[in-house]
């Protein structure tokens, strides 16, 4: 019997034809980088998807928190997004990013999504395939206009939704809302062992509740006239005065007691009397906040809070800028609560569609890691300068009072480095001429899945992906001699990979533990080159403007030169930082 049973899945007209992507290089541009040195927090200006890509090798598996706003394919034209994508490219575009955005959570971590009512319903299918149906959370509708919109036909629309899914439901845990000071005052009492309000009864009810199923919980409570709560044992005597309590319900049912007479006589200062007219007695256990902290309340399926009025993150927005320059941005009150529930101090929350750069900023305050990634001229026009602000403590609108924000940290700005190859007036493949010999090496290194760390002594390891699989690039021509000398400095457990523009034919297989490949022949098939933009929002990617030695022929340098200590000499500005497999640091012309 087969077991290729047919599976329920949405389908869409090219849901197959999924890009090839080329996992691209980061390039630090220090002059937009701001704060402290050695920031973790990244800044990334370039299409989502071949960011998204560029991340994978170092982060899978990093990110607790993804909350990403997609354009929400509404056929209205905005401003800074083109939003009216044809239904089956939008899901085919969601489709690529979402299954990336799967692979850089942590197995414990969860993503939250922005959506309406245009492709909710298409989504939670297509999430459902990507992250598994028995990884959903919740589809929380979210309040964010109270009044209603009145140009909606039929009804006033006053929300949207949060689509949430876990990684792994069965290790993802979300932390809990603090409960306000006048929720604190209206729904706890205080003792002198702290916080508590009155929980269940103390008679135990259900099917095994009864007197003959068990009958050690069966005795007698006893109440002094000052209303003091104790069992009898041989030290404690009744007090013939006393009020007796046993455990039986208004129906006269002989049940049973939750506790032992050995827990009453140790916890009874967590049990409640209450006292009806009549002037009997009824009995309830005392509910403690969890871990001796403030008392929290789970998070309601209906997200509302009069600050996730879409109106405060526009009047965030106008607070900063001076103008109402971005449509529709998410209040900062809406994105702390979601990193609020979703993390912790130091996780690492991801957006992939930052925007005008809430979430950063937020995330940011409220002292975790971030990424942000945006392709428009708004990553420099808001985020930058927004996020400048918050370094400063000079933002002191949305969170910032909440969490007493004085500034402090810092970013790194990124841009996405050119595709590594190009075509030629011949129509041929060829390594792009921006790409300097560490740019080379750091490309390979990626593109191979070792991770870019050169050695500081041994020029031939620029990158391992064992402790004794190392990968070396050169542009120079491979020779006899080259490689002699470099296989007489291999230990013999140790393998490498060379890859290089040309050879000796005598090279071939010489070596067993030596492998060698020639660029960009090695490349070609494996993804898509030179395609700068797969966006949601379409908008042309500016070019990447460099002003870095374009990388010489091979005949320019002779078998014994090492290429990277020939560009060290003229680099001058290539700086090397260990985040990423390369970052180039790109310093202001003097």
């Amino acid at each position: 019997m087969s077991n290729n049973k047919p599976k329920l899945e949405l389908t869409w007209i090219g849901k197959d034809e999924q890009p090839s992507l080329e996992p691209r290089i980061l390039i630090e541009d220090t002059t937009k980088s701001y704060g402290i040195k050695n920031a973790e927090n990244l800044l990334i200006h370039g299409d989502n998807l071949l960011a998204l890509k560029a991340l994978e090798q170092d982060y899978a598996g990093k990110v607790k928190c993804i909350y990403i706003d997609p354009p929400y394919n509404t056929g209205n034209a905005f401003e800074h997004y083109d939003d009216g994508l044809e239904h089956s490219i939008w899901l085919s575009l969601m489709k690529t990013r979402l299954e990336l955005l799967r692979r850089l959570l942590s197995e414990d971590g969860s993503i939250w999504i922005s959506i309406d009512d245009n492709e909710c319903h298409y989504l939670k299918i297509l999430c459902d395939e990507v992250f598994g149906r028995n990884n959903f959370i919740a589809n929380l509708p979210t309040i964010m206009n109270l009044k209603g919109n009145p140009d909606q036909f039929g009804f006033a629309g006053t929300h949207e939704y949060l689509i949430v899914y876990a990684k792994d439901k069965n290790i993802c845990n979300f932390n809990k809302f603090e409960v306000d000071e006048d929720e604190l005052l209206k729904e706890w009492d205080e003792d002198q062992y702290g916080l508590y309000k009155k929980a269940d009864t103390l008679r135990r009810t259900g099917q095994d509740a009864a007197r003959e199923k068990r009958p050690k919980g069966y005795f007698p409570i006893f109440i002094t006239s000052d209303e003091k709560i104790y069992v009898t044992d041989d030290d404690n005597p009744i007090n013939s005065k006393d009020y007796i309590l046993l455990p039986i319900n208004d129906k006269g049912d002989e049940l049973s007691w939750t506790w032992s007479k050995d827990k009453i006589g140790k916890d009874v200062h967590n049990l409640i009397l209450t006292k009806t007219r009549t002037g009997d007695y009824n009995i309830y256990k005392k509910q403690r906040p969890d871990l001796s902290g403030l008392p929290s309340k789970k998070p309601k399926s209906i997200f509302y809070k009069p600050e996730y009025n879409s109106g405060n993150g526009t009047a965030q927005i106008k607070a900063l800028f001076g103008i109402k320059n971005f449509d529709y941005p998410k209040p900062e009150h809406l994105i702390s609560d979601i990193i609020l529930l979703a993390s912790s101090q130091n996780d690492l929350i991801l957006d992939s569609f930052l925007g005008s750069g809430t979430t950063a900023a937020v995330a940011h305050k409220m002292g975790r890691r971030w990424i942000g990634i945006e392709l428009g001229e708004h990553c420099t026009t808001h985020c930058l300068p927004r996020l400048k602000k918050v370094v400063d403590g000079t933002d002191q609108g949305g969170i910032s009072k909440a969490v007493n924000w004085q500034g402090g940290g810092g970013f790194k700005f990124y841009e996405l480095a050119p595709s590594l190859l190009k075509k030629d007036a011949y129509d041929n493949w060829v390594i792009d001429d921006c790409y300097n010999a560490d740019m080379l090496a750091a490309a390979m290194a990626k593109h191979e899945g070792f991770h870019y760390a050169p050695d500081k002594t041994i020029y031939w390891k620029q990158g391992q992906s064992t402790e004794k699989d190392f990968i070396y690039t050169t542009t120079q021509l491979l020779t006899m001699a080259l490689l002699e000398r470099i296989a007489g400095e291999m230990k013999p457990d140790e393998s490498l990979l060379i890859c290089c523009r040309s050879y000796q034919k005598a090279c071939e297989s010489v070596y067993p533990n030596i492998t060698i490949k020639k660029i960009p022949h090695m490349l070609l098939g494996r993804c898509e080159f030179g395609k700068e933009d797969y966006s949601l929002n379409i908008i042309n990617m500016p070019e990447v403007n460099s002003d870095e030695d374009s990388i010489p022929d091979d005949n320019m340098l002779d078998d014994n030169d090492n290429w990277n200590e020939v560009m060290n000499e003229d680099a001058g500005n290539i700086k090397q930082s260990t985040l990423f497999d390369f970052d180039i640091e790109l310093e202001s012309e003097s």
